[in-house]
């Protein structure tokens, strides 16, 4: 089995600016964004960016206003060109793609669902599913047979001939996956695609995308602003600050071992409870411990606490499935729930 990442990106740079080449030698020399747009009128978006993006994973780049996240996203199918580095997708250098292979890689290898839900509003629900496989020259049979499909999956059945303006926002970004899934590609792109929905309805995308997830193990990259959303969503989180990666790797392990005061801030006031599961806290499996029950890898603390009834006493055997892999001990559980305090916070 390969184990070359499904899109990987290498020293990327994006400056903005008539002369980004010039500016970039002052980047690499050590000038930051504020200094780089105060002495030479240039915007710094990305800076030395190494991230790889694993097959059938959801990577989420997360990040304040101005970090870069979408700047970044936008370079994966070069709707932005970077002023140096490498994007590879399986392996492949996008930056040396021709125009017409360049089309290729867009109808074919990556769909994007956007923040706006980009539907048009001439034409319809499944219609707009469908647009990609119009594009490709897919007969209307095949485009009306795999959007409908997906229309029904994403629980838009019965709407197919209404239009979007008849349909509310969440109903509108579901139309937005539908078409993103009718496309078929590897790889979905998905930039802040449920930052403009009411909180409830987000909550239900974010479970459907999961779901789906589960079942067609796509590649995904999902951007957001928003750390609950990025714990929730992420196999790999990457945290960019000023166009630049603060922190990367597996979400738990970046909510237990905060590497700076930037990521400290960030997910000081998350519930961590919540958020956290019992495979992040477990240890090994001690010789005659006894043992208050049995307890899933994927399980919350939340949902520890309450089964303890709080009390910190308890071990718990820790199981994947049906197999054994390490035991609960609720004081360690407890420990977890204290976030790191940097000293060099004031």
């Amino acid at each position: 089995m390969s184990t070359q990442p499904k899109v990987s990106l290498r020293g990327l740079f994006k400056i903005f600016g008539a002369n980004s080449q010039e500016a970039l030698v002052h980047v690499k020399n050590g000038l930051g964004k504020e200094d780089l747009l105060a002495q030479h009128q240039h915007v710094l978006g990305l800076q030395n960016i190494d991230v790889d993006m694993q097959a059938g994973e959801i990577t989420v780049v997360m990040g304040l206003s101005g970090s870069g996240k979408s700047t970044l996203i936008r370079h994966l199918n070069r709707l932005i060109d970077p002023t140096a580095g490498e994007i590879l997708v399986d392996g492949e250098d996008v930056m040396k793609l021709n125009e017409a292979d360049l089309r290729q890689l867009r109808q074919n290898k990556m769909s994007m669902v956007f923040q706006k839900f980009a539907l048009l509003p001439h034409r319809t629900v499944v219609q707009n599913a469908a647009m990609a496989l119009k594009v490709r020259g897919e007969s209307e049979a095949v485009q009306m047979e795999e959007a409908m499909k997906w229309l029904d999956r994403v629980g838009l059945q019965g709407y197919e001939n209404h239009y979007p303006a008849q349909l509310s926002g969440g109903m509108q970004q579901r139309v937005g996956i539908a078409r993103a899934l009718t496309a078929n590609t590897d790889i979905m792109l998905m930039d802040e695609a449920f930052s403009a929905l009411d909180p409830l309805i987000r909550t239900d995308m974010q479970d459907l995308l999961l779901e789906l997830q589960e079942e067609l193990h796509k590649t995904i990259v999902f951007i957001t602003h928003d750390l609950d959303e990025a714990l929730k969503l992420a196999d790999h989180l990457v945290i960019l600050k000023d166009g630049a990666v603060v922190q990367q790797g597996e979400p738990q392990g970046i909510l237990l071992n905060p590497n700076d005061p930037y990521i400290e801030d960030f997910v000081s006031d998350i519930n961590r409870a919540r958020v956290l599961k019992v495979r992040s806290v477990m240890g090994k499996v001690k010789k005659g411990a006894k043992y208050a029950g049995d307890v899933q890898v994927s399980d919350n603390l939340e949902s520890m606490i309450a089964l303890s009834n709080g009390e910190t006493n308890k071990i718990y055997r820790v199981l994947d499935g049906e197999k054994v892999v390490g035991q609960l001990d609720m004081l360690d559980l407890v420990r977890a729930l204290v976030p790191r305090i940097s000293g060099s916070k004031s």
